[in-house]
């Protein structure tokens, strides 16, 4: 059936009669045209959902699929249908930079520049580009104003570590450790974190026939991240079909564009079993130390078990959201009500599980939430409509742009042919960092605005493509998406007060974009309350709820929604130190900033083996693709080391020379460029530092390959396939 929604708003203001009047024109001229089109097909939205009407004759006259500048043509209609025929039975609302629709019942409007997307719950919209004038000189001074209120002295330092009264923030909720003797034996392999990173590698080394491996897990299974992030609404941000890996080798179908956190854990568990990961693997178990012993050319593993395991080769990948922070607020230790952090979801107290049911323990609860970024925007829909009282406090609002998730077709699924998820990785890295492909796989927000960039710079062929150039067509491609996306907030949100608030005043990839299609909704539920902070924050906490704004909030419940550690030391956030030949700690080797061979390899640590971003690809938007290609990498190294072995009838180390670990890292911070993050048009958050300078060491612990992550991607991908290993030495 149709939603029936509030059709008392079209728009807010002095406007809302003449847009009325143009959303009436565009209906009549839309139902003319069906009219007249008596060869094909008209769709309409009725009782039943979308249907396709046989011919013209049998149209109803209520509903019609229209373009505001072309409508009624055979390629529009035909464009339409196929678009409704993948998404579902729901009513279509069209919306571009000059007509933004709040609701019309029984009204449907397509449009055919850019697909029709998803922008709400039961509701969906096509965003065809802003033709509103922006002065663009009022928005960098706007983008100034919100920057310089959010900017802190303390920069990373206002967070607090989960340590000593904090410390059962990090606690594991899901499984309670069980007794085992200490390990004192050893492995070829050992490979500490069983996210992605350690998942992805040791696949691709059974693969090569490496199948002594040891993956040495804090949490209670594989997962990582994905073992963590159990909250309601838990979701990846990046289309499934890019984002979950070895999709082909182990035969999974995505259920969903954008996949739920409980099918990506189990995702993770399917990988663990079809390359036999679990029969070594060690869980509840953390690293205290790893140490090179130069003598027994092995490194030795100490845990919180008791465990002293030895390794000939060890691979570090621990993630970059790896280690909970809380806020810095005054107060926060008094607080005596309940509380949790979003990565340790207590659904005995909240009621539900992570497959979405309803958080019933709620009911008769005033809960607040700290923090509107990524994981709030998932989890905010449902407590919004279970709590008693809802009370988000904000300093910044996220950037919410359209999700368009929908479940996937089986019958679609098996057209693809062998090799599909390396087109499609390739493709969607190209087309997002601005690169060029003759079609959009995976058609998302991530390649969205590199194609509007890409767009504007090609509309100008007779114009010198420089920095310059590209600079410009970012910024002008960036203004029209956020003027879209802050439109798109006064489409949904019924409270005009509310609504300003939730505008985010700075460029998409200045914070983590979100894409969601129910966050916006979800101020609408009449319990739900934004506490904006207007850049400020939470004052204080005390025993029995939060103080903002001068007004104090009694909670029976305190979420803390504040992400994860990033920018703090690699120790700290993985919670061990690694000391190598002649004693030297990793920290030290690190201090002026992170030194490396590919982001892999550190000279002084032989056989030691890093997975991380920095120092190669750098792909923030698809993290895992990062880890395919340095897990395909250390297999080959091994690999190569085994082969070498047994060439030479003894064993060998392998290590990055001290030339060729300078030459890679001066390689990169000649060609390393101001980040986007770091203009004045952006808010601080953790892709900036907090708005803090980092200097050079935070240039070091940032920056990727030069030309770009499909540079890197081919030039790997050569390095490693041509067997020669520039610039690591194999020693006897």
């Amino acid at each position: 059936m149709p939603v029936e929604l509030a059709a008392n708003q079209v728009q807010r203001g002095a406007t809302a009669r003449s847009q009325s009047s143009r959303i009436g024109s565009v209906a009549a001229r839309a139902a003319d045209a069906a009219r007249h089109e008596d060869d094909v097909g008209v769709l309409y939205v009725g009782e039943r959902g979308v249907d396709e009407v046989p011919t013209a004759g049998s149209f109803h006259g209520a509903d019609a699929v229209a373009d505001t500048d072309e409508v009624g043509s055979v390629e529009l209609i035909e464009h339409a249908r196929e678009r409704l025929a993948l998404v579902g039975r729901h009513p279509w609302v069209q919306h571009n930079g000059n007509l933004h629709v709040r609701s019309l019942p029984r009204f449907a409007i397509a449009a055919t520049s850019s697909g029709i997307q998803r922008c709400g719950r039961n509701l969906y919209c096509t965003t065809m580009g802003t033709s509103v004038d922006i002065d663009r000189d009022a928005l960098r001074t706007k983008y100034r104003e919100e920057r310089d209120k959010r900017l802190r002295t303390d920069g990373n330092e206002q967070y607090v570590e989960v340590t000593g009264i904090f410390e059962r923030y990090i606690d594991d909720p899901h499984v309670e450790s069980t007794e085992r003797e200490p390990l004192f034996d050893e492995v070829t392999v050992a490979f500490i974190g069983g996210g992605f990173a350690g998942l992805v590698t040791g696949a691709k080394l059974h693969e090569a026939g490496i199948d002594d491996v040891r993956i040495i897990e804090k949490g209670g299974d594989f997962g990582g991240t994905w073992y963590w992030n159990r909250y309601p609404g838990a979701q990846c941000d990046t289309a499934a079909f890019v984002y979950l890996p070895l999709l082909e080798e182990t035969g999974h179908m995505p259920s969903e564009k954008y996949t739920h956190a409980p099918e990506i854990l189990d995702h993770s568990r399917r990988i663990g079993r079809h390359f036999d990961l679990y029969d070594n693997a060690v869980f509840s178990t953390e690293v205290t130390s790893l140490t090179w012993d130069d003598d027994a050319r092995r490194w030795i593993i100490r845990t919180n078990r008791g465990d002293q395991m030895r390794a000939r080769f060890v691979a570090m990948g621990t993630g970059p959201l790896h280690r909970p922070k809380l806020p810095g607020i005054s107060g926060i230790e008094t607080y005596r009500g309940h509380s949790f952090h979003t990565s340790r979801w207590d659904y005995d107290y909240t009621g539900g599980d992570p497959s979405g049911a309803p958080l019933d323990g709620l009911a008769d609860k005033r809960v607040g939430i700290i923090g509107t970024g990524a994981t709030a925007v998932q989890c905010i829909p449902h407590l919004a409509r279970t709590a008693e009282e809802l009370y988000v406090f904000q300093r910044t609002p996220s950037s919410i742009d359209v999700r368009n998730n929908h479940d996937i077709d089986p019958d679609w699924f098996t057209t693809l042919q062998p090799g599909w998820q390396a087109e499609w990785l390739m493709n969607f890295t190209t087309l997002q960092t601005g690169g060029f492909a003759a079609e959009d796989l995976v058609k998302d927000g991530w390649t969205d605005i590199s194609q509007r960039i890409r767009d504007k710079v090609l509309s100008n062929p007779g114009q010198e493509f420089t920095r310059e150039t590209f600079i410009k067509a970012y910024e002008d491609s960036d203004d029209e998406k956020m003027t879209e996306i802050r439109s798109r907030v006064d489409a949904l949100v019924a409270d005009a007060s509310t609504a300003e608030a939730l505008k985010p005043w700075y460029r998409q990839l200045c914070k983590r974009p979100c894409f969601h299609d129910e966050y916006l909704d979800a101020y609408n539920e009449p319990g739900t309350h934004l506490i904006d902070t207007n850049g400020r924050g939470i004052e204080r906490i005390d025993a029995a709820g939060v103080w903002a704004n001068g007004k104090h909030y009694e909670l029976d419940c305190l979420i803390y929604a504040s992400g994860f550690e990033v920018g703090t030391e690699l120790s700290r956030r993985s919670g061990f130190e690694t000391t190598g030949r002649d004693g030297e700690q990793l920290s030290d080797h690190w201090a002026g900033g992170m030194q490396s061979l590919h982001g892999i390899h550190v000279h002084g640590f032989p056989n030691l083996f890093m997975v991380t971003l920095s120092q190669a690809a750098n792909l923030i938007s698809n993290v895992p693709h990062n880890y395919l290609e340095s897990g395909a990498t250390i297999a080959a190294i091994i690999d190569h080391a085994l082969q070498v072995d047994e060439a030479e009838g003894s064993e060998v180390t392998v290590e990055v020379t001290a030339d060729a670990e300078q030459e890679w890292v001066e390689r990169l911070e000649a060609g390393a460029v101001g980040r986007m993050t770091n203009s004045p048009d952006c808010t601080p958050g953790y892709y900036n530092n907090e708005g803090q300078s980092t200097g050079r060491r935070g240039v070091l612990n940032s920056m990727g390959y030069p030309e770009g992550p499909v540079a890197y991607f081919q030039y790997i991908d050569r390095w490693r396939s041509s067997g020669d290993f520039e610039g690591l030495e194999f020693q006897p």
